[in-house]
């Protein structure tokens, strides 16, 4: 009754933003799952500020591979 035709553009949108934060995740150590974060207000900032700051699995890995 009041379609507004944002729902194909949002889809769109959401999927272009959810593939690389997905093969993110997979590349640092994380759960892909965490990628759907992003859908969430207020916890899609969190995430990302996690993601960008926080220590990542794959780098504690490397780091007490060389070491030894």
């Amino acid at each position: 009754m009041f379609h507004s035709g944002w729902g194909t553009p949002w889809l769109i949108v959401t999927i272009l933003i959810i593939i690389p934060f997905w093969r993110l995740c997979q590349r640092v150590g994380y759960s892909p799952w965490l990628s759907l974060l992003l859908l969430v207000p207020l916890a899609n900032l969190f995430f990302i500020y996690y993601l960008a700051f926080g220590e990542w699995p794959v780098a504690r890995g490397a780091g007490s591979a060389s070491s030894t």
